[in-house]
């Protein structure tokens, strides 16, 4: 693995600026200690000039053609461009000897995935996925109500994201059909619900899935339900919608010494669209009013959110980097997500459930 300088930042080059990027990749990089936003690509003008504004500092280039050209001076590829890119562009820069992280989804098939996996072997080049969502302040709490046994034990774990989005937009590449844009809610939110319910409660043994097209004038799937039995012999049920006129709980976790119920969604990206500065004192608390409830009928209390905590995701690409301690996410439990969806996928046209042997992770 390259050898990061010890007396200076890592130096991150991140593909794309769309929100993603501006949002999410570069606000964090930028905060984390030990960090720094060096270059940027888009051939987007407006972008451009936006990345200049905030990042005076960082180099702006229209291609990754480009970006090669600087490879001296970069410690790090983050992909935050469309999902056809992801394989693509990860395989170049860890062909010139960069580590990178690449936005969820991490490709558009398993065998994208260990594409990826197998030329970070053979590079010897840290690979990473981001899957950020783990670190929801919801997510971190139902984790602590579980090493807790604050429900007892579990049987059930429902989870949604489901939005109210009724217009498509006919131009966005997520509404594409073509696959190698991995388009539609199974690739997108249903990749955050499947991580999260991977890294709860562990390996799955068989996956049943249904998949619609609600709204008028959609091409790929809006609406999904995904049924997942875990090794642990937890069963999780996960929702995506973009057609929710009205949003059922965020988590809803039975066992058979009570249930923990929690509504609303995690803060961290409203601050993050406000330009709060991520990790400051006060990011990612929830207001006491959309605390979850845990407990059982007449005997209920408020369970204040652990506060979210994206920030410790670059920190630990940081340390990995630094350290070669493992990454916060790895490549392997990515795949693991891929093969979910590809079973799902398989279910939705058969209609029956998918045997999953083992994960190719």
């Amino acid at each position: 693995m390259p050898v990061i300088k010890a007396d200076g930042d890592i130096r991150a080059a991140v593909v794309g600026y769309g929100l993603a990027a501006s949002e999410l990749h570069c606000p964090l990089i930028a905060s984390t200690a030990g960090m720094v936003v060096s270059a940027v690509v888009t051939g987007n003008r407006q972008r451009a000039e936006a990345v200049n504004e905030r990042y005076p500092d960082a180099l702006v280039v229209p291609s990754v053609d480009e970006l090669w050209s600087a490879v001296d001076d970069l410690d790090l590829v983050v992909i935050a461009s469309p999902n056809r890119s992801h394989v693509p562009v990860g395989l170049a820069a860890m062909h010139v000897g960069l580590p990178v992280v690449v936005d969820k989804p991490v490709a558009a098939s398993v065998a994208g995935a260990l594409r990826l996996r197998e030329a970070a072997e053979r590079a010897g080049v840290l690979i990473s996925v981001f899957h950020n969502r783990r670190w929801d302040g919801d997510a971190l709490t139902l984790a602590r109500l579980l090493r807790e046994g604050a429900v007892g034990r579990v049987h059930r774990f429902e989870s949604r994201y489901e939005r109210w989005l009724p217009e498509v937009d006919a131009e966005a590449w997520r509404e594409s059909d073509d696959p190698e844009d991995a388009g539609g809610l199974l690739y997108d939110l249903g990749s955050h619900l499947i991580d999260q319910a991977l890294t709860l409660f562990g390996p799955v043994s068989a996956v049943h899935a249904e998949v619609s097209l609600v709204r008028p004038g959609a091409r790929v799937d809006d609406d999904v339900f995904v049924s997942l039995t875990h090794t642990s012999a937890v069963q999780s049920q996960l929702w995506a919608s973009a057609a929710a006129a009205d949003a059922g709980p965020r988590f809803r976790l039975l066992g058979d010494a009570g249930a923990y119920v929690k509504y609303g969604m995690d803060v961290q990206e409203k601050g993050l669209r406000e330009a709060d500065a991520p990790g400051q004192p006060g990011w990612g608390v929830e207001p006491e009013s959309a605390w979850g409830q845990l407990g059982t009928p007449g005997a209920v209390r408020a369970v204040p959110t652990v506060p979210g905590a994206y920030p410790d995701y670059y920190a630990g690409i940081r340390d990995a980097l630094r350290q070669h301690v493992p990454p916060p996410v790895t490549i392997s439990e990515a795949i693991a997500v891929m093969a979910v969806i590809e079973a799902a996928q398989r279910s939705a046209v058969d209609g029956g459930t998918v045997s999953l042997d083992s994960n190719p992770s």
